[in-house]
């Protein structure tokens, strides 16, 4: 338990000079704390909305998600409630991988040009297999398995 305060000290008064300093490096330092946060990178208004089964135990998160193949172009994929990214590397074949980036734990944002972006920290991941292309990402992104289910895919353990 910490002792009272050190009195010896003389306060110094608080001065308007003072205050806005504190502001000033407040306001250049939020900013970038934000970026390395969880929720610097906000969802895009153009993702499917899949649907998320919960999982055995009745908690949302180890289920299965469902995505219409429709809904997954060729060469690109696309993010699925934040949490799922499926692709489409070759024309029939399936992939699924989770959304959140090794890096620092961001969402991706965007899959284009056959690759799957964090916007963050500019971390690239293949469609292939979600191995890292560029950036900071220390490490792959985990892979999900994908079952056929007519014109839907469904995604475990996502």
């Amino acid at each position: 338990m910490a002792g009272p305060p050190d009195s010896s000290r003389p306060v110094e008064p608080l001065t308007r000079r003072g205050v806005i300093r504190g502001a000033a490096v407040g306001g250049l330092a939020l900013p970038l704390l934000a970026a390395c946060g969880d929720d610097a990178a906000a969802p895009t208004d153009t993702e499917p909305s899949g649907a998320v089964s919960p999982g055995a135990d009745g908690s949302s998160g180890a289920g299965e998600v469902t995505v219409a193949k429709s809904d997954v172009p060729v060469g690109g994929g696309t993010i699925i409630d934040s949490s799922v990214v499926v692709t489409q590397p070759a024309e029939g074949e399936f992939k699924a991988f989770t959304a959140i980036c090794t890096h620092q734990n961001c969402p991706v944002t965007d899959v284009t040009d056959g690759k799957i972006h964090c916007n963050c920290h500019q971390s690239y991941y293949s469609i292939d297999d979600g191995s890292v292309i560029s950036g900071p990402a220390p490490a792959p992104l985990e892979e999900f398995s994908v079952s056929d289910k007519g014109d839907d895919l469904v995604v475990a353990g996502a």
